[in-house]
């Protein structure tokens, strides 16, 4: 049916047609005006459609541009206080049309219908990011909105240069996706790749960026996030600005950016915002405190278990006394304790904030305390074990942050199977698997591997804005002073 001509069809056919088609659905809703020996038909998605705008502008236009037996569609487009309206005759558009907010206008034997967008958006307004929180900077965050994201980032970046360029995903329930970049800094090479997989895809349904991240990484089985994903405009506007590509999701309010190496996921924009030594130090802080997560709990078993001559003689009594009445093993010791903090830390993720703010803390304090005096852990242990769990929250990326929690669970094992041998074992099968891991074909080590001086002084610390290049892609992200004051005076 949906190959035939329109005009072959009454209006009485139509209307059993889409109700086939949407299952009798409640919400499909049918208005037949008559105009002496005209008939109008109209069908919209009731729930889907602002009635007011219909009703108050639609209508009455229609009614006056309509005679006793003829009503002119393609004069009526011009006449109709909206831009997007269209003619057509493919059954299938009509349809999708349907689906995202349009009102079909049908007369009898005509050959095509006429499509009137009085859609009615539902959206959140503009609120404080809650994921990436900052001290300094911008608070505004995404919404779900996709129009309202562009219109964010066409604020943020004034350039003719800025490229957002439209697909769609999903065979059944299409989703509109929007590459953004700036022409001239990102690399072409990259954003062909980046537009051939997402081309490729044979999918349903995107139902978030982080979906859609999963389905085009270079290595899905990896546990380390390929793509930076953020909440926040000025970070999207900060990595744009520097060549990297974000990717829009329509209904998701995170942005996708990449290519991504394993230092942009400790980076944040409020490096920038605080003076460059400040910045620095607090930078050097995450990667420090993030090594220190990994390490820390299955250091501690490996000495207590294997290595205890490395211990201090006055610190060895206090850890003897400590141990003493604990009746477990260091290695389960150590992982009931890490389980019990993911435990309290997913509990108060997903309970109400105040309500998980107080779980969190009341139920750290109350366990630790019962487990130490229940005998089934040492004080110890317990400040080893919250120091790892800190330092897993100081990245930025929550990404990050879980994928080195999961990562300190086969460290743990392995040190107390082969105490630091199966540290070293651990560490160096993750140095590997970053070596060859790539973001869109990009290096996940870059700039350390392969090394770019100029580069890695700068993801290691935040330097001086004096001393940042304007273009990083093709010079490097810092320069000497005397560069600078060169390219001033040209």
């Amino acid at each position: 049916m949906e190959k035939r001509n329109l005009t072959t069809y009454d209006l009485c056919d139509l209307q059993d047609y889409f109700k086939k088609t949407f299952h009798d659905s409640p919400d499909l809703y049918f208005y037949e005006m008559k105009r002496d020996q005209l008939s109008i038909l109209f069908v919209y998605m009731k729930n889907l459609v602002d009635t007011n705008v219909l009703n108050q502008s639609i209508l009455p236009t229609i009614i006056d541009k309509t005679t006793e037996n003829y009503l002119d569609m393609q004069d009526l487009i011009y006449q109709l206080p909206t831009t997007q309206s269209k003619l057509t005759e493919d059954m299938d558009e009509m349809i999708h049309k349907l689906l995202d907010g349009y009102v079909l206008l049908i007369t009898p034997k005509a050959e095509k219908c006429l499509l009137i967008n009085v859609s009615k958006k539902v959206e959140r307004s503009l609120e404080k990011a809650e994921t990436e929180s900052l001290v300094f900077g911008p608070k505004i965050s995404f919404t779900e909105s996709l129009s309202t994201n562009i219109s964010i980032i066409r604020q943020n970046i004034i350039s003719e240069d800025l490229c957002t360029e439209k697909m769609a995903v999903g065979k059944k329930n299409e989703t509109e996706i929007r590459i953004v970049y700036l022409k001239g800094m990102a690399e072409e090479g990259i954003v062909q790749s980046l537009r051939d997989k997402i081309n490729s895809l044979q999918v349903n349904d995107i139902l978030d960026t982080s979906v859609l991240a999963q389905l085009i990484e270079d290595n899905s089985y990896s546990i380390f996030p390929q793509f930076v994903q953020t909440e926040l405009p000025d970070r999207v506007t900060y990595s744009v600005e520097r060549g990297m590509v974000a990717v829009f999701v329509d209904r998701s309010p995170m942005v996708m950016l990449g290519p991504s190496s394993l230092f942009n996921f400790f980076e944040s924009t409020e490096d920038v915002y605080m003076r460059w030594n400040m910045g620095s130090f607090i930078r050097f802080l995450r990667y420090v405190t993030m090594f220190l997560s990994v390490i820390l709990t299955p250091a501690y078993v490996a000495i207590i278990t294997y290595h205890y001559e490395m211990i201090p003689s006055t610190l060895l009594v206090s850890l003897g006394e400590s141990r003493s009445k604990v009746p477990f093993t260091p290695i389960f010791e150590a992982l009931l304790l890490e389980v019990m903090i993911e435990l309290l830390r997913e509990a108060g993720a997903r309970l109400p904030t105040k309500v998980g703010q107080t779980m969190g803390i009341v139920g750290g304090i109350v366990l630790g305390q019962a487990a130490v005096e229940a005998g089934f852990t040492s004080n110890i242990l317990i400040i080893v074990v919250a120091l790892s769990a800190l330092g897993s929250f100081t990245a930025p990326s929550y990404l990050m942050g879980t994928a080195v929690r999961v990562m300190r669970f086969p460290i743990l094992i392995l040190a107390g199977i082969w105490g630091g041998i199966g540290i070293s074992i651990g560490l160096c099968f993750i140095l590997i698997h970053l070596l060859r891991l790539t973001s869109m074909g990009v290096p996940y080590l870059k700039p350390i591997y392969p090394f770019d001086k100029t580069h890695a002084i700068n993801t290691i610390f935040r330097m001086p804005i004096h001393l940042i290049r304007k273009n990083p892609n093709k010079e490097g992200f810092f320069s000497f002073r005397k560069e600078v004051s060169q390219d001033i005076d040209e």
